[in-house]
This record gives C-alpha cells, structure tokens and sequence, in this order.
C-alpha cells in the first residue's frame, strides 16, 4: 500500500477560528473520499498552558505548546495556521515566513497597509523558489453557489458588470450593555471593516475585479458602550462602513459592513447586475443561487423570463461530493472545510501558484480597507493604486 504524504498541521491561536480550522482538518476524510494525503492535527499553541493540554486532547493534537518559537523551529510541522487576534498577525507571519513554513492565515492579512508590504516584501524574499503556499482564509469564496457565480461570469452570461452590492450584516454591536470583545478595540485591530468588511470587500474582488476607486464613511452609533472590564467604555473603532467603490470599467457598486443591523444574523449577501443578465446570492440562503438571463425569451405572462434558482447545494466537484452527498443542504463550516482543503491540496500536488486566495489578495483587501479609512477621514473619493 503506498504511503500518503503527510501533512503537519499547527495552529496558533485557540479561540472560535482556531476550533474551526482544527474542525476542518480532523473531519477532511469524512467529506473528501480517498484523500491522497493526510492532514494531521500536530501541535495547538496557545499561552495557557494548562489551555492548551485541555484542548489538545478534547480536539485531538498531538502536542501542546506555549512557545510559538518552538512550532517555527520545528521541522516536523509543515503548517503554520494563524488564528490570532489581528493585532498579532504581522510578527508571527514574518517568522513563519522566515522558518519556511506554509502558512494559512486569517483574514485580515495584517493591520496596516505598510505592514501587508512588509508581508509581501518578505515572502518574495523568501520564497524566490515558489515552494511555500501561503493562504488567506476567505472561506465564502469556497460555497458552491459562490462558485457557479464565478462561473457565470467568466462565461460572460452577465455581459459587462453595471453596478454590484456586497453586503456584510451581524446584529452582535447592538446591545450597548454587552462587553465589548477584542473585535471592538482598535488596540487589537479591531473594527467591522477588518472583521466583516475584508470578506466583503474580497468578495467584491472575486467576482467583479479589482477596484479602480472608492469613497468610505464610518459609522459609530454607540459612542459609548461597555467595555472588556464591563466598565463604560469610548468606543474606538468602526460599528458599521460603507463603500461605494468604482470599477476599471466604470461600474458602480456599494459594499457595507455592519454590526448594527436589527433582525439579520451573518448576512452576507452578493447581487451583480450585468448588460444581459445578474445574480443574486445569500448566505442565509447558501443552497441556491439567483440567475437573471436575458436572452431567455419573453412573451405573454412573462414567457420564460425571471431568476431561476440553481440548486447549488453541495455539488462540489470529486473528490469533495462524496459526504454527505451532491443533494444535501450545504452550511457554513462546509465552506471551511472545502478553503482547508484546497489549501493542503495545493501544498499537496505542488500547484501552490494556483490556489488563492493567497497573500496578494490579502494585501490587496489591505489596501482597500486602507484606502477606504483615508476617504472617511479626508471626505474624498480615493484611487486604488
């Protein structure tokens, strides 16, 4: 019996993401039937030692470690998956990068602009011979309907794009009395635009192209709320942004970001509107993808005009439609696990320059983001350049 390669896993960081990534990792043989390699949970870090022992054991790692030196020096990890706080993502990837590891990172790239040309500027330095993948985590490009989207366009069945909403909605900064967390402090990098905004904005860039300009206005409604020590607290970073962003071609379109928005939950919802025909996708609604062709001919009562509703669901190519199956509702860690997956594929069979989203893109969100915080200060439309 030939021997799967391996593939050593650790993640750094223990909270919400780190649980889902090290989910999508342990369950990959469950979801993609005769995987040519095998993932394996190595080492979890994580500054609490007696944390990190619970965790390792109840999600099945390997080892433990509080020493993020150790995992670099490591030379059985291959992998190096960054969950933390944005605030910490900077120094960690520059050392990954210098260890040669791959690494799979968490949106944002980084903090800064200046900082993502750091990133950039030393994987180029490093990785001159193209051998590490380095991945962003952009996990709702990975939805099925997303990618019959994807399709459509590059097939042309929307003709030139015209205008485009991208939209990002939680209720979770709502509640003035809740505590705030990490994802609420500037100190940490935090912010809607950073946490929901950077998957709306690489959305935007999946699907209609790269953005030429933009205009961007913040909002905080809750100027004062409580804070990490329950105490009143100024609020310091953005409850909700929104971009209207142009196009090389001229089309318009508008991406928001919130946490203010009453009665929705994680709203993330795409419409594209092209010269013969749009679509339109939800993922409150993640089965079906909205399709308008405007070739389809008209008549009486309506003809055979209107959106249809194509029935995405789980119909990833092979290996990935084997569990639990083509017809079977698809749902949010499934997206997950299909990002994890194509990533360690692509380390896997060597094509690491195919895979993406990969830290160009998470540079080019940074720009955006950055661009777009310079235009709520200044009051002006900026170019992306």
């Amino acid at each position: 019996m030939e021997t799967k390669k391996t593939i050593n896993i650790a993640v750094v960081g223990t909270g919400f993401m780190g649980k889902t990534h090290s989910y999508s990792v342990k369950n990959l043989p469950f979801f993609y039937g005769e995987l040519p390699f095998e993932a394996v949970l190595h080492t979890i870090c994580s500054r609490d030692q007696k944390k990190g022992e619970k965790i390792k054991n109840e999600w099945g790692f390997l080892y433990s470690e509080t020493d993020e030196k150790k995992i670099l020096e490591n030379p059985e990890i291959d992998v190096v998956d960054i969950c933390t706080p944005n605030i910490s993502h900077f120094e960690l990837l520059i050392k990954a990068l210098g260890a040669g590891k791959h690494i799979y990172c968490e949106k944002p790239l980084v903090i800064s602009g200046a900082q993502a040309k750091e990133v950039i500027k030393k994987l180029e330095e490093t990785n001159k011979d193209k051998k590490l993948l380095c991945g962003m985590v952009f996990h709702n490009r990975f939805s099925p309907a997303v990618l019959r989207a994807k399709q459509l366009i590059e097939e042309g069945r929307l003709g030139s794009i015209i205008s485009f909403r991208v939209a990002y909605r939680h209720n979770s900064n709502l509640d003035q009395n809740k505590k705030a967390g990490w994802k609420q402090t500037a100190e940490s990098g935090g912010g809607v635009l950073f946490d929901l905004g950077s998957h709306a904005i690489d959305m935007a860039r999946f699907l209609c192209g790269e953005i030429e300009s933009l205009s961007g206005k913040s909002q905080i409604y809750f100027p004062v709320r409580k804070g990490i020590d329950g105490e009143n607290w100024h609020t310091d970073a953005d409850e909700a942004f929104y971009i209207t962003a142009k196009l090389p071609n001229g089309a318009i379109g508008t991406i928001e970001a919130t946490k203010l928005a009453c009665g929705t939950n994680s709203d993330l919802s795409v419409e594209i509107y092209g010269e013969v025909g749009a679509l339109r996708y939800s993922l409150m609604q993640p089965n079906f993808l909205e399709f308008y062709d405007e070739s389809r001919p008209g008549g009486d009562y309506g003809g055979e005009r209107g959106f249809t509703s194509i029935e995405c669901v789980q119909r990833y190519p092979k290996p990935g439609d084997s569990f639990p199956g083509p017809k079977s509702p698809v749902g949010w860690l499934r997206l997950h696990m299909h990002s994890v997956y194509m990533y360690l594929n692509g380390i896997y069979e060597r094509e690491l320059s195919k895979f993406s989203p990969d830290f160009y893109d998470g540079a080019a969100v940074q720009k955006i983001m950055e661009k777009a915080f310079l235009s709520d200060q200044s009051g002006r439309w900026e170019e992306i350049n």
